[in-house]
């Protein structure tokens, strides 16, 4: 099979930062020794590669709180954690929950319920919003995706759904044919039938040009809305709140498309499987918007950052698949995976953490504009609790994509000791555990003003 070029490869940019890029083999061959590097070619020898992971940057020997430390002892901030990390790594609690459910009851085949099983449905069922009450637990995130649209498709007798492009619900099959990213798309073949997809609500990059009209004015809710009348057959609309890049839609956008799908008979599904449990500063993300979906989709970090797990929690009136199998995971009431679950929500509550994404990711957005204010650089900031993002552009008139500079940037961070991903190519997206301190904070954002600042002073001697 060819290699991409650079050139086709950077028409791939996702939610994921490439591994195909020369600034990182420029980084390892700086920063790595040689069992470092002896190790990463074994993985690379042993795993299929693909863009996003193998071969791999580096190799982690510890994790524990907001830390990484690789194999060479250097320690990293880790703003990225693949969202899994709301309690922070290695969280005792978590750990110790783990191990006493070991002890006492390691496993459930199916067909049989357990304790802790039905503790933490309850559990979903008493915070999520509104008449969401009805429980399916699933070990990956994808796999949950699935058994919501399997779910949309049986209750209203429909299969067609819309979703947005660019966004992200996993890399299984169905979860590929609802997401919108070409990474996971393109050269695959035909995908699920029915598929359909609008542009996302994105204000800085809005395709309906409302900057320049002086605001958003909801077109692209509009436009959703044309397209459920059109097809007149969705079973349901199925989107991040939230994008993980991130992009935070306009107030009244998710209630124009709540009344939307109620008119047109289509559910609405909201994946929140990477912000869920008090990311942004609230439960659930879509409590920031006043709008209860039909169906929420969570995971990552509901496994306390060391197990897979994942939850589909529905509407009572949408329990109508009794006649079938939604989603017969073998490890669906796996009670230490129920555990580390439980575990993580006593924790989140125990510590405040809800609040403390709120508060510390406004202060960190306030320090995050006066950086806006110093660096040419940054385009836009943008956050929501501890979701936050800088765009890079390399002029803030045109907002042209700064993505060989962010890629600088990025690894400038990581050699002081600060590990996040790009989003997008250009997009420094920050998401630290919920139990980073304020100290821990400032230590990250000063390194990003070092990062920016070392990084235009390359530009401008250019």
């Amino acid at each position: 099979m060819r290699r991409r070029t650079m050139r086709e490869a950077a028409d791939l940019r996702s939610e994921g930062d490439l591994n195909l890029s020369p600034r990182r083999a420029t980084w390892q061959a700086a920063s790595l020794d040689e069992e470092t590097s002896a190790l990463l070619a074994e993985d690379a020898r042993w795993f299929l590669h693909q863009a996003l992971s193998t071969p791999c940057l580096n190799v982690v020997r510890a994790a524990e709180g907001a830390w990484i430390e690789d194999l060479q002892g250097r320690r990293y901030l880790d703003f990225h954690g693949n969202n899994v990390h709301q309690v922070g790594f290695a969280n005792p609690a978590v750990i110790a929950a783990i191990k006493a459910q070991l002890d006492e009851l390691s496993f459930s085949t199916r067909r049989y319920t357990n304790r802790v099983a039905v503790a933490l449905a309850r559990k979903l069922a008493e915070l999520a919003p509104g008449d969401l009450d009805k429980v399916l637990l699933c070990p990956s995130g994808a796999g949950a995706i699935e058994i919501a649209l399997a779910l949309a498709r049986v209750a209203t007798g429909r299969h067609k759904t819309v979703s947005m492009w660019d966004s992200f619900h996993g890399a299984t099959f169905g979860a590929i044919s609802v997401g919108g990213e070409r990474i996971f798309r393109e050269g695959i073949g035909p995908l699920l039938p029915g598929a359909e997809h609008v542009p996302p609500s994105d204000p800085y990059r809005c395709p309906w040009e409302c900057a320049g009209r002086g605001g958003c004015d909801l077109r692209c809710a509009a436009y959703l809305e044309s397209v459920l009348e059109r097809e007149g057959d969705v079973a349901a609309v199925i989107a991040e709140p939230v994008r993980s890049t991130p992009a935070i839609p306009p107030a009244g956008y998710w209630q124009a498309v709540r009344r939307a799908c109620d008119r047109h008979g289509a559910l609405l599904i909201f994946d929140e499987i990477p912000h869920a449990l008090g990311r942004t500063g609230a439960w659930f993300t879509c409590q920031h918007f006043g709008v209860v979906p039909d169906i929420l989709v969570i995971g990552k970090g509901l496994g306390g950052g060391i197990l897979p797990l994942a939850a589909v929690i529905a509407r009572g009136a949408l329990d109508v698949a009794a006649d079938r199998a939604l989603g017969h995971f073998t490890h669906e009431k796996n009670p230490v995976l129920c555990a580390a679950a439980l575990a993580t929500i006593v924790e989140i509550e125990r510590r405040g953490l809800v609040a403390h994404a709120r508060e510390l990711g406004a202060y960190a957005l306030g320090r995050m504009r006066e950086l806006m204010a110093r660096h040419p650089l940054i385009g836009d900031v943008r956050g929501l609790g501890l979701l936050m993002g800088m765009e890079l552009v390399t002029d803030r008139a045109t907002r042209e994509r700064a993505a060989d500079a962010a890629e600088a940037v990025m690894y400038a961070a990581l050699s002081r000791g600060l590990n996040f991903k790009l989003t997008m190519g250009n997009i420094v997206t920050l998401t630290p555990p919920l139990t980073i301190t304020r100290e821990d904070m400032d230590r990250a954002l000063a390194i990003l003003d070092e990062s920016l600042a070392e990084v235009e002073s390359a530009q401008g001697g250019s």
